[in-house]
């Protein structure tokens, strides 16, 4: 008997934390793929720039309005999804002179934290790229929750931040005569997501 009562207590205790978290704003929410971009621009020769983006991967995030400390983001990218719209560079960039996607066939991105900084916040988290994992800090900006017109609740997440792919083993390029490199070095990463609540 109190060992079924004990179990009760628990029932009702563990609801009262579930019921607690969703009154306090806490929600996971799935990101659209088609209406998001992971992107990313990088200098061409020192004078262009080629851009482009990953096509298909997955997220979780966990957000709450009021309380910025239970944020979390778990992102799998396939990286043999990159498409910069030009066949032959894509291709390019899958095999071992780049992102080398028959080895490493996933890039990821795990927050530890979200953290408000003025008007904005930033996400700190590790990306994984080959077999490099690096820490970020990427300043962003947050939108919503609110109400889509379908009935369901989303958000937005939107930031930039600037990598150098050499951390990440990503190397190939050529010098240029006037000292400067046909792929640069410095790549520009883009996030434009939105989620929506599960």
């Amino acid at each position: 008997m109190k060992k079924l009562l004990h179990i009760k207590t628990f029932g009702v205790a563990l609801l009262a934390v579930v019921l607690l978290g969703a009154a306090n704003g806490e929600a996971a929410y799935d990101i659209d793929v088609t209406h998001s971009t992971l992107g990313f621009a990088v200098k061409h020769l020192g004078v262009g720039t080629t851009r482009g983006a990953f096509t298909d991967y997955t997220g979780v995030i966990e957000f709450n309005p009021e309380d910025y400390s239970t944020f979390s983001a778990d992102v799998t990218i396939q990286a043999t999804s990159i498409d910069t719209k030009v066949e032959a560079r894509d291709n390019h960039l899958r095999n071992a002179d780049f992102f080398d996607v028959e080895k490493y066939p996933t890039i990821t991105f795990t927050s530890t934290r979200l953290e408000k900084r003025g008007a904005g916040a930033v996400i700190v988290g590790d990306l994984t790229i080959k077999d490099v994992t690096k820490t970020l800090t990427i300043p962003v900006t947050v939108s919503g929750p609110i109400t889509s017109p379908f009935g369901g609740r989303v958000i937005g997440i939107a930031g930039q931040t600037i990598i150098n792919r050499q951390d990440f083993n990503v190397s190939w390029s050529k010098n240029l005569d006037n000292g400067g490199l046909v792929v640069d070095d410095m790549v520009e990463l883009i996030i434009e997501i939105e989620a929506q609540k599960k």
